[in-house]
């Protein structure tokens, strides 16, 4: 659709609404569909990854210094880059095409690009430069071998900043001519070439080589987006003006969006320096583990949701639909609630099942299993509010907005430190955890709060009673799930029985939630039954 429209820049107002509108329908359901598919089977991947680094190397030294430095690139970069890229430039992008066309569209694309290069090449440079005080700032709890470990690792891997700033710009352009599949495939090559790692190469090169496999892996990121670029009729053209009109208003919009997307990358530097202090340092592990499993579960829906409805909301924004956007605000977080609020009862109920079946055997022993457990249990309290503050933030980025997302972030890393500080130490990880899922509430609600004092909220009385008829239904399918592992627990042993304790109560639980729902008409339920359904009837 949106190809069409970038084709030809001709096309009439009217045409343009009429396509946008049907982008609610049909064709936003396979879109998004399709890109919950393809982030699926990169997810997948990625747990199958993590899963190789549990079971060869547990939640001892060498996970925990790999852990902690790979996370140290990937949080820098989050904090200064990842969701300020396209949230700042895709609006950006589409103004430019808007009023000025195609051309100056892709020149400035191409501007985009290199400026983007430059500014994570330096911050790699630095990076590799300050990897001793960054590890010893955020892991202090190390013994003297980890942190060295860990030191020499982040200075391997901390060129990953500089392949995923390029792999995010490309991912920018992408989605501005509607193309979602390609950007929600390139951690499926990424993942890959870890996993072929451990399976050839772990037992030769070690943790050394695991580190090189990893900044290859991202690398590729960057690399197989090219071709769909080309498709597009994309030209890389080299130029680093930052004194472009157009860039100026990327960084002015960058910065406060920048900050506001702060709050999960640093909760997870806040908690990684008080898990550090907890188990002998395998705290960090079970941190990350939990919350690697966490992402992994309601990333695949939210992420596929809020990067699929962004530049919608960007178009409907400059087209000063208001009307349209509202709609599809309201569309938007009753559906994902619909799918959230049994998700989040289906994970807490089977959290230490989980955690047991992707990460437990090898060197991940049954301590590790309860601990890492116990994390993804409380974390997960936190889903509605994770959902909540992705898309309510996207909606901001779209109206040109960054201060209030910034307002939000900035309240909710300061009410994480303040709750480590005082409950870490009594309640270990499973106190990292509810801090966590706090964290992400209160983020949602202020983002949500400030919308209603605008009059631009979605919430009315239906949409309440809804949301009471989604926790109900999830709240029985919570106990008939527990009640499906108990019995099975007590008839089944054998060495399937890992799967048939995970998959037969998901499955009761799906069949009860969807059966509730059903009964107490929900909207989702009919246009699931119909396989799609037009724009009023999404509404």
């Amino acid at each position: 659709m949106q190809e069409n429209q970038i084709n030809n820049p001709n096309t009439t107002e009217n045409e343009e609404g009429e396509s946008m509108g049907k982008a609610v329908g049909k064709a936003a359901v396979k879109a998004i569909s399709m890109v919950i598919i393809i982030t699926l089977l990169g997810k997948f991947m990625g747990l199958w990854r993590d899963r190789l680094l549990a079971i060869n190397y547990g939640t001892g030294m060498y996970a925990n210094a790999f852990l902690t430095a790979s996370r140290l690139p990937r949080v820098f970069f989050d904090m200064l880059f990842a969701s300020a890229i396209s949230a700042s430039f895709i609006p950006v992008f589409n103004e430019v095409f808007k009023k000025r066309g195609r051309d100056e569209a892709i020149r400035f694309g191409g501007n985009f690009i290199t400026v983007v290069g430059a500014g994570t090449l330096l911050l790699t440079v630095v990076g590799v430069a300050l990897s001793g005080p960054l590890v010893q700032l955020i892991a202090d709890g190390y013994d003297r071998e980890t942190m060295d470990l860990c030191i020499s690792l982040t200075r391997m891997m901390f060129p990953t900043m500089f392949f995923t700033g390029i792999a995010y710009a490309f991912v920018g352009i992408l989605q501005s001519f509607d193309e979602f599949n390609i950007p929600a495939a390139i951690s499926v090559l990424a993942n890959l070439v870890i996993i072929i790692y451990y399976y050839f190469l772990n037992g030769r090169f070690g943790i050394y080589g695991l580190a090189v496999a990893f900044v290859l892996g991202w690398a590729m990121q960057a690399l197989v987006q090219i071709p769909s670029l080309k498709k597009k009729g994309f030209r890389y053209r080299p130029s680093f003006d930052i004194k472009n009109e157009n860039i100026k208003k990327v960084l002015t919009l960058m910065v406060p969006v920048m900050i506001s997307t702060w709050v999960q990358p640093l909760s997870l530097l806040i908690n990684t320096r008080f898990a550090s202090h907890m188990y002998g340092g395998s705290g960090v592990s079970a941190v990350e583990y939990s919350m690697n499993l966490y992402l992994t579960i309601i990333g695949v829906f939210i992420l596929s949701v809020a990067n699929v409805i962004f530049p919608r909301l960007s178009r409907l924004q400059v087209s000063d639909a208001k009307d349209e956007f509202s709609d599809t605000l309201r569309t938007t977080m009753h559906a994902s609630l619909f799918f959230v609020i049994p998700m989040m009862a289906g994970v807490m109920s089977l959290s230490r099942e989980l955690v047991d079946l992707i990460y437990g055997g090898g060197e991940f022993v049954t301590s590790d299993v309860d601990i890492t457990g116990r994390a993804l249990l409380f974390t997960s309290l936190g889903m509605i509010g994770y959902a909540g503050q992705n898309i309510l933030n996207k909606v901001y980025f779209a109206k040109l907005d960054g201060k209030t997302p910034f307002i939000a972030g900035a309240l909710s890393i300061i009410i994480n430190f303040v709750l480590c500080l005082l409950f870490a130490e009594q309640f270990k990880v499973s106190g990292l955890a509810v801090i966590s899922a706090v964290v992400s509430t209160v983020n949602a609600l202020v983002l949500w709060l400030v919308l209603e004092k605008r009059g631009e909220g979605f919430i009315s009385k239906k949409f309440l009673l809804d949301v009471i008829k989604m926790a109900a239904a999830a709240a029985v399918m919570a106990v008939a799930v527990r009640g499906t592992v108990s019995i099975l627990e007590s008839v089944w042993t054998g060495p399937m029985f890992k799967w048939i304790v995970l998959l037969v109560p998901t499955v009761v639980g799906v069949i009860v939630y969807f059966a509730i729902t059903i009964a107490l008409k929900l909207d989702e339920t009919g246009l699931l039954r119909r396989g799609g359904g037009s724009k009023e009837e999404l509404e």
